[in-house]
């Protein structure tokens, strides 16, 4: 199977080319958060924050994740904190969800309705790591690790788990 690179922010030419079972390494710019960050994110959504703050959604993609010292690898992202926010984040512009696990049928269904994707990564820390190129907290750096951060990344691997109201799940 052909592995592709695909650059972030995404087109819709290219989320429309991506099929369950794709296998792509993302570079580019991607957000880094989870439970404690991204309802928060949503709030900043709602209020109309994010531009203030440097935070541009539009074709991007968010990584369910912390970032730590050691690294950053994925977690359960069909946690409720992350599921949940799941909607704002794809109209407000995220157009790919990075994390592990199975989602909701509701949520798949609600990608379709974006042209976004879910793509799972196998927990991998220091692979991951080595993919990160620069990183930036911008929001709610009391949170620590997990505040919102901005990564540069350079061929992160992950397999697209839903797409087009289909998963593989």
């Amino acid at each position: 199977m052909e592995i592709r690179t695909i650059t972030a922010p995404f087109t819709d030419e290219v989320l429309s080319s991506l099929k369950v079972g794709d296998i792509v390494n993302v570079s580019g710019i991607i957000y880094a958060g989870r439970d404690a960050v991204l309802p928060k994110i949503v709030n900043m959504i709602d209020a109309g924050t994010l531009e203030e703050n440097d935070i541009h959604l539009q074709g991007g993609v968010i990584f369910h994740t912390a970032v730590s010292p050691a690294g950053v690898g994925p977690t359960s992202s069909n946690k409720l904190e992350i599921e949940g926010t799941m909607p704002q984040l794809t109209k407000a512009g995220i157009r790919m969800h990075l994390g592990k696990g199975a989602l909701k049928p509701e949520t798949i269904a609600m990608f379709n309705e974006y042209n976004a994707v879910y793509a799972v990564i196998a927990p991998v820390t220091a692979l991951l790591g080595s993919k990160v190129k620069a990183k930036r907290c911008v929001a709610h750096p009391e949170l620590g690790m997990e505040a919102f951060y901005e990564l540069q990344v350079e061929e992160f691997p992950c397999i697209i788990a839903a797409a087009h109201g289909e998963s593989m799940f």
